[in-house]
């Protein structure tokens, strides 16, 4: 059983680390025990995370220990998730305008830029939380083959749609906004709406499937 840390955040916030591996067992038992934390008194907020979950609580009603021993608890008695979310297809433009790092990928993995988007386009991927702009999903599920590093400079403007590699995750940009993973395509769906009533298109747990709708080599 891994054993998590769990640290102060200033005085109001705890954090449960499950370690630094990415790995679906312990998303499955943070996601327990964030379902749980949410109706517990003087608990504000619930924030999962990467192999973490953030606890904002009332100082001034919350026994910082009792919560503590609280939360190692059902840690530790998280029963093991068997049904994840909701299975959804993305249609993706690989490469071209839609992808202009597809090259850059190939090149750094070996393969040809066919077999990239064969491989990504394979895979089923889990959305582990969503974070870094409303509604960007963080993909695990990338087949190591395919990790590449981050790009060495950042772009200043990345269009809304753009799927993108990042180390060993995969994800889709929201909106438009700067950032430095290897793009490789595009998708028109819309993963954030304000205006809804579950703005989030994706939510932690969901699987993801990316359909090939053009790829242009």
């Amino acid at each position: 059983m891994t054993q998590a840390v769990i640290q102060t955040l200033g005085e109001s916030a705890l954090v449960l680390n499950a370690g630094v591996n990415l790995a679906l067992s312990y998303q499955l038992r943070l996601w327990v025990v964030a379902s749980q934390a949410r109706n517990w008194p003087h608990v504000i907020d619930v924030v999962p995370g990467m192999n973490n979950v953030t606890l904002l609580f009332d100082p001034l009603q919350a026994d910082i220990r009792q919560l503590t021993g609280k939360l190692q608890n059902a840690w530790d008695e998280a029963a093991a998730v068997q049904q994840l979310g909701r299975e959804i297809e993305i249609p993706v433009s690989y490469g071209g305008d839609y992808g202009p790092d597809l090259a850059d990928v190939a090149r750094s993995t070996g393969f040809s830029a066919k077999e990239v988007v064969k491989r990504h386009a394979a895979a089923e991927y889990v959305v582990y939380f969503i974070g870094f702009q409303p509604g960007f999903p963080y993909l695990g599920g990338l087949d190591p083959a395919l990790s590449t590093p981050r790009r060495s400079e950042p772009r200043l403007a990345v269009p809304a749609g753009s799927v993108g590699i990042g180390g060993s995750q995969t994800g889709i940009y929201p909106a438009a906004s700067p950032g430095g993973w290897q793009l490789i395509g595009h998708s028109d769906i819309n993963l954030f709406d304000p205006h809804s009533h579950a703005p989030t298109l994706l939510q932690p747990g969901d699987r993801v499937r990316f359909i090939a709708r053009e790829v242009l080599l």
